[in-house]
């Protein structure tokens, strides 16, 4: 099976162009799907053909599988990107892409379907070797007694998740049983509103420990990589903000580990697709938390440490390619960090939506700027607050913090916070 004729980019935002960018590279057409407020967007503006799928609001649009398969049919789209967020992991829209004859860049819906939920996930994985951080599900969040059992398992501080939470929602710290039995009922209704699924679970709360995750990709051959390590540590309110690999401070022996276990994991689910295995580490060992089975926001200090095109790569698997390289093909150099830039308020973290007066990104060496706005861009109060990412490359990484301290001062952007 060759590559695609023609894909479909089924986000919005600066994923939607770095997609865009890796389908030219591979000379492959693309057709993007957008809402009426970003019919002024770049990447539709570059795009070969452009097709709006609803206003404004995500739900209308962004969220709407049926307008992005008709979208797909009226093009003759052969395959669909969905990036990350939105409908990325959502399995019924994977499967509805199959069923409609399409193809669909990531795993198959199966394997989203069991990654996405947390719980099903640990399950399916402790069997291949995975550390797991000790954990209890919560089969009813009003039951009392049930919750007390828990805490006298798990122990305080812990952490209540939703099972099909994600990006940094549906989470709380729990440092008591009082809280616990006031808190579980209401986290239920919250992840039942915003994720159609109200199950919980109950995670002991590794205080301290580094949130370290290993990029990997396999074919559908059954080969698998992985690419080495990222540190995600550094978050606000669970939702990383700086990025950088590989993973400091941690013994080559450690990081081999839990790059080949996560290969291992691979294998035993027969993945296919670029995906991520997240951990926590205390100094002493990695602990399995949950898979992403799409491409990262921070997927570009990965790339600039092997010079791997993992969109490029996920597009190539998707179409049926082997992996071009083994594990032993694979080479690491230098340091990488990424620092997401966000239309927020500095003092407050409050979104600031406004109109973007002046734009001038960094540059100089090993500096990359992965963005999709300009002056004169609005940015709307609909989606999220990511403007860009800002990543820098450098031999160690003493000169990739230099380089970063540098290019954020010289990053400027007008007429919003």
């Amino acid at each position: 099976m060759s590559v695609f004729g023609k894909l479909l980019i089924a986000n919005r935002g600066e994923i939607a162009l770095r997609i865009q960018r890796a389908c030219r590279e591979l000379g492959i057409r693309t057709v993007c799907v957008y809402s009426e407020a970003d019919r002024d967007a770049k990447y539709v503006k570059l795009a070969d053909e452009a097709v709006c799928i609803g206003p404004a609001s995500s739900l209308e649009s962004y969220l709407n599988p049926a307008a992005i398969i008709a979208a797909m049919e009226i093009t003759d789209a052969e395959a669909v990107h969905p990036g990350y967020g939105f409908l990325s992991e959502n399995a019924d829209f994977a499967e509805q892409v199959e069923r409609s004859g399409f193809v669909f860049v990531g795993p198959k819906s199966e394997t989203i379907r069991v990654m996405g939920d947390k719980i099903a996930a640990k399950k399916a994985l402790a069997k291949s070797g995975l550390g797991m951080v000790p954990s209890c599900d919560i089969k009813d969040p009003s039951d009392s007694r049930a919750l007390a059992k828990v805490a006298a398992q798990i122990g305080f501080p812990l952490i209540l998740k939703a099972a099909a939470g994600g990006g940094g929602r549906g989470m709380r710290v729990i440092h008591n049983e009082e809280s616990l039995q006031s808190t579980c009922s209401v986290l239920a209704l919250e992840a039942e509103r915003a994720f159609g699924d109200g199950t919980l679970y109950a995670e002991k709360l590794l205080a301290g420990a580094r949130h370290i995750e290993v990029q990997v990709l396999a074919d559908r051959s059954g080969n698998a990589v992985h690419l080495g390590t990222r540190d995600c540590s550094v978050q606000r309110r669970h939702q990383k903000i700086i990025e950088e690999a590989p993973a400091a401070g941690v013994s080559a022996k450690m990081l081999n580990k839990v790059g080949a276990d996560s290969v291992a994991a691979c294998a035993a689910l027969g993945y296919r697709g670029a995906g991520t295995m997240e951990f926590l580490y205390d100094g002493r060992s990695f602990y399995f938390i949950e898979m992403n089975t799409r491409v990262q926001v921070e997927h570009p200090v990965t790339e600039m440490i092997t010079g791997c095109d993992i969109v490029a790569l996920q597009i190539r698997i998707a179409a049926g390619e082997k992996l071009p390289f083994r594990q032993k093909d694979i080479a690491f150099s230098g340091h990488a960090i990424e620092c997401r830039i966000n239309a927020e308020d500095p003092d407050t973290h409050a979104p600031c939506p406004g109109m973007i007066s002046t734009y001038h990104p960094s540059g100089g060496p090993g500096v990359r700027v992965d963005a999709h706005v300009y002056a004169g861009s609005e940015i709307t109060h609909h989606y999220d607050s990511l403007l860009g990412k800002l990543i820098v490359h450098g031999d160690s990484r003493k000169q990739a913090i230099a380089r970063m301290r540098i290019a954020l001062s010289e990053f400027m952007i007008g007429g919003i916070k």
